[in-house]
C-alpha cells in the first residue's frame, strides 16, 4: 500500500484536487443567487483549481445565506418593529399629500418602503454640496453647533489634515458633553493607527471598526462603504466624499499638506429634516452591531424637527444582510420608470445584465440616457471591464462621457426633472452585492436643475465616444476587455 502510494502521489494529489473542487463547485451552485457570478466562479475552479478554491472560500461564501451579519440583522428588526407602524402612517400620507412632485415615480416610493421599510419624508431642505472644499466648511460647522451627539460612519478616513481637523472638532465636542459616536471600516481606513485611537477614546469619543478585518477571512470582501453624518438627529451628511485630504482641490490647500491626487470630482449631499432619522435608523443598526450595544430609540435621537423645507428625501440601503439589493432595484426601478431622460455618473461601471438590460432598453424608447464615467482611474482593471459595456449601449443611443478633468468618484443619477439620487453606491456588482451602501432619493425640481447643471459642466471636460472611433479600438484591447469582464461578477 505505502509503495502503491509513493508511486501514484501525484495522480492521487490530483484526484483529492479536483474531488474538493467538485464539493466548492457544488456549494457555489447552491449558495450564489447570480448566474454570472455562479459561472464565473466555476470557470476559475476548474481551470485554476487550488488557486480557485482559495479564491471561493476567501471572497466567495455566501454570507447573506450564512447570516454572519445575524447580529446586526437582528438588532435592524428590533429597531423596525419599533418603528413600522408609525413609518407605514408617514409614507402614505406624503405620497397623497405630494403626488404632483413624485408623480410617476411613486413604483420607486413604494418599493424602497416594502423592501426596507424606509419612508418617504416631507419638508426637507437639502444642500448640493461638489468637492471636499464645499462640503467639509458646512460638515465641520455642524459638528461644532452640536448639542446632544454626533453620529460619524465612514469607508475612508485618513487621520492627517482633515481627518485630523475632524477629530479635533470630535474630541472638543466630547469634552463638552456631547455623545460622539464614530464607526470606521476596518479594510477602507486600515491606515489609522492605534495610538490616534487610543487618543480619540482617551476624549471621550467612542470608536469602533464595522467588522474587523482578519487575515484570510472572507469579511475582506465585505465591507462598510457607507459615509454617513448624523447631528442632534435633525442633519445630515450623505455622499461619495470620505474624509481625506485627496477630496479636497483648493491649490493652498493641496501645497500645504503635500497632495498629489489628480482633481478629484465628487457630489456630496446635506439634508435637514426628517429624512435624516432614516440615516439615524441606519447608523444605530451599524453601531449596535460593530459595538454590540442596544442605543434606545429616544426623542434625543428621533427629535420633532420644524419644517425646513420642502424637498422629498427617500433614504436607499442594502448590504450583506439585506434579503435584496435595495440599492440595485431602487437603480432599475429609477431608469425603468424615466419618461424624458437619465443622466448617471459613476467611477465604477460594472453593471449586473438587469441594469445593462434597462439602460439599453431606455435608450431605444427614446430617453436621453447619459453615462459619465472616468477616463482617468484609480483602477486601471476596473476601467478596462467597464470599456467592455460601452459598445453595445452606444449601438442604443446612450451617450458616454469619459472625464478627462482628473478622477470623477461621484455617484449620482438624476431623473427627468424631478427625482435625483446622490450616494455611495457605484453602478456595479460589488455595491450592488457586497458592500454596505446608502442612497438619498430626492424628490425636488431645485435640486434637480442643480444636479443636472453640475452633470453638463462636468460633460464640458469629458470627451464623448464615438460608436465608429470607439469600434476601432484594437483587438487585443478587446480580449483584455472581455477577460476581465468575464470575471467581473468577482471584482
Amino acid at each position: 500500500m505505502l509503495n502503491f502510494l509513493k508511486e501514484h502521489w501525484q495522480s492521487i494529489g490530483i484526484i483529492i484536487l479536483y474531488g474538493i473542487t467538485f464539493l466548492v463547485a457544488i456549494k457555489a451552485l447552491l449558495e450564489t443567487r447570480s448566474t454570472g457570478k455562479t459561472l464565473a466562479y466555476l470557470l476559475l475552479l476548474f481551470f485554476l483549481p487550488g488557486i480557485g478554491v482559495l479564491v471561493y472560500l476567501l471572497i466567495g461564501v455566501n454570507r447573506r445565506v450564512n447570516r454572519i451579519y445575524s447580529r446586526k440583522w437582528m438588532s435592524n428588526v428590533r429597531l423596525s418593529e419599533r418603528l413600522q407602524d408609525y413609518l407605514r402612517r408617514e409614507n402614505r400620507q406624503t405620497l397623497l399629500e405630494h403626488s404632483d412632485l413624485v408623480t410617476n415615480k411613486t413604483g420607486i416610493a413604494r418599493l424602497l418602503f416594502r423592501d426596507s421599510l424606509s419612508p418617504l419624508t416631507p419638508d426637507n431642505e437639502t444642500v448640493l454640496l461638489l468637492n471636499g472644499e464645499e462640503k467639509f466648511p458646512m460638515m465641520l460647522d455642524a459638528l461644532k453647533a452640536a448639542q446632544h451627539h454626533i453620529h460619524l460612519e465612514y469607508y475612508i478616513f485618513e487621520e492627517t489634515g482633515i481627518g485630523r481637523e475632524v477629530m479635533d472638532v470630535l474630541k472638543m465636542k466630547a469634552g463638552q458633553g456631547v455623545e460622539v459616536r464614530f464607526i470606521y471600516d476596518d479594510f477602507g481606513s486600515n491606515d489609522i493607527n492605534r495610538r490616534f485611537l487610543r487618543e480619540m477614546r482617551k476624549a471621550g469619543v467612542e470608536v469602533f471598526p464595522f467588522y474587523r478585518v482578519k487575515l484570510l477571512a472572507n469579511r475582506l470582501n465585505y465591507r462598510n462603504h457607507r459615509k454617513i453624518v448624523v447631528i442632534d438627529g435633525h442633519t445630515g451628511f450623505i455622499g461619495g466624499i470620505n474624509v481625506a485630504d485627496r477630496y479636497i482641490n483648493d491649490p493652498a490647500y493641496r501645497k500645504k499638506h503635500k497632495e498629489k491626487w489628480p482633481y478629484w470630482r465628487d457630489t456630496h449631499l446635506c439634508i435637514k429634516g426628517q429624512g435624516v432619522h432614516t440615516l439615524q435608523f441606519l447608523f444605530m443598526g451599524d453601531w449596535n452591531f460593530c459595538a454590540d450595544s442596544d442605543l434606545p430609540i429616544t426623542h434625543e435621537f428621533f427629535p420633532d424637527i420644524p419644517v425646513s423645507g420642502k424637498d422629498l428625501v427617500q433614504i436607499a440601503a442594502s448590504g450583506p444582510d439585506s434579503e435584496r439589493s435595495s440599492i440595485m432595484l431602487s437603480y432599475l426601478a429609477a431608469i425603468n420608470q424615466a419618461q424624458r431622460s437619465v443622466y448617471i455618473t459613476t467611477p465604477y461601471f460594472i453593471p449586473n445584465e438587469a441594469i445593462y438590460n434597462a439602460l439599453q432598453q431606455a435608450a431605444l424608447s427614446g430617453v436621453d440616457v447619459r453615462l459619465l464615467v472616468p477616463g482617468i482611474s484609480d483602477s486601471k482593471l476596473v476601467n478596462l471591464g467597464a470599456s467592455s459595456f460601452y459598445e453595445d449601449l452606444l449601438v442604443c443611443g446612450v451617450k458616454i462621457y469619459r472625464y478627462q478633468k482628473g478622477f470623477v468618484h461621484a455617484k449620482t443619477m438624476v431623473v427627468d426633472d424631478n427625482l435625483s439620487v446622490v450616494g455611495t453606491a457605484n453602478m456595479d456588482i460589488r455595491s450592488f452585492d457586497f458592500n454596505f451602501e446608502v442612497n438619498a432619493f430626492v424628490y425636488s425640481r431645485e435640486m434637480n436643475w442643480k444636479l443636472s447643471e453640475a452633470f453638463l459642466q462636468d460633460c464640458l471636460y469629458a470627451q464623448q465616444l464615438d460608436l465608429e472611433e470607439w469600434r476601432d479600438r484594437g483587438r487585443w484591447t478587446r480580449i483584455c476587455e472581455a477577460v476581465v469582464r468575464l470575471f467581473s461578477p468577482l471584482s
